[in-house]
């Protein structure tokens, strides 16, 4: 009797474990129309770099005042400065400043979308720079993801009602005061987001060498690599855009982006990443893409046709089937490589 008390308590911590890694996904897809509303107005790269700005500050400060970190700080070697360095220009500067860009001319279902091949390029990364061998299954996954993005943007009734809707496929409706955007910004929009993918999965290859050294927490990587980066990023919007009159609102925006959905979320993940398997965290995060669609649709007014919703569907089914094979042959190399040895 009291094993099975023990079971269904350890069965409960890992429900509620669950739980907050979904509450932190959707903290995350809530920052998507969040950014969307700051945009209208404020520029994006200052948005961007004052909101990781503020969130690396508050966890560092956490960081100083744990001394088992600031231990942790002051042994960090030069070659560890140059990689935190690296990880963070990659990671915050070039991928979050375009995730921003992204959003000014594209709508968030879009940039999602776009953003949601991340998974993809770090397969392909891998295959090449890590030598990591990629099966059928996992070929034909990427195919079918292929095919589920054409189908959003290539197979769209509306392509042909007017010029705005081309690259994103949809309007807004609930919100009518929108700005229109010109199908030229609208592609160099696209650019700017595919850029920022190619800039996330590199950064996803760069963190797992990081993190799979062990040598430093999670928390010091993640505090130290987002300040150097969002700090780079506000002094280039500084210099590129017009410095903006920050309402109470926009103040607002930057507060809760900053300390709820960025200093909070992320501590809060790195928790449930050392209670969760691999499997269950890739699985979970990727079902943002579904969030941030449902997010847009009630909060932005996107409304994708059919035929995008299917699109999307076959994206995001591809996002939860990849960790699921990945987890599979992983345990495959592994008992191969315990029965050699």
């Amino acid at each position: 009797m009291k094993q099975l008390n023990i079971l269904k308590t350890m069965k409960n911590k890992h429900s509620f474990t669950v739980l907050q890694a979904f509450f932190v996904t959707i903290l995350w897809s809530s920052s998507w129309p969040i950014i969307k509303f700051g945009l209208k107005e404020m520029p994006p790269l200052i948005f961007a770099g004052m909101r990781y700005v503020i969130a690396s500050f508050l966890l560092l400060v956490y960081v100083l005042f744990q001394p088992k970190y600031r231990k942790e700080v002051r042994s960090l070697t030069k070659r560890w400065w140059l990689r935190l360095i690296l990880y963070g220009l990659v990671f915050y500067t070039i991928t979050q400043g375009a995730q921003f860009l992204g959003l000014l001319y594209l709508n968030a279902i879009t940039v999602s979308l776009v953003l949601s091949f991340t998974p993809i390029l770090v397969l392909i990364f891998a295959n090449f720079l890590l030598k990591e061998k990629t099966d059928l299954i996992q070929i034909l996954l990427v195919v079918l993801a292929i095919i589920g993005a054409l189908l959003y943007f290539l197979l769209n009734p509306e392509l042909t009602a007017s010029s705005w809707v081309i690259v994103s496929g949809t309007q807004q409706y609930l919100l009518p005061s929108t700005t229109i955007i010109a199908t030229s910004w609208k592609i160099i929009g696209l650019i700017i987001v595919i850029i920022g993918v190619l800039a996330n999965a590199f950064s996803a290859i760069i963190g797992r060498s990081i993190n799979q050294a062990k040598e430093v927490s999670t928390v010091v990587i993640t505090s130290i690599s987002m300040f150097i980066g969002s700090f780079v990023l506000l002094i280039a919007g500084l210099i590129i855009e017009d410095i903006p009159q920050f309402s109470i609102i926009s103040i607002g925006y930057i507060l809760f982006l900053s300390i709820v959905n960025t200093a909070f979320a992320f501590t809060l993940w790195n928790y449930v990443m050392q209670k969760l398997k691999a499997l269950e965290i890739s699985l979970i995060n990727n079902t943002m893409l579904f969030q941030i669609t449902i997010l847009a649709v009630i909060f932005l007014g996107e409304l994708p046709n059919t035929i995008q919703w299917i699109g999307l569907i076959i994206v995001t089914l591809v996002g939860l089937l990849l960790p699921i094979f990945e987890a599979r042959k992983k345990k495959v190399k592994d008992e191969l490589s315990n029965k050699e040895t």
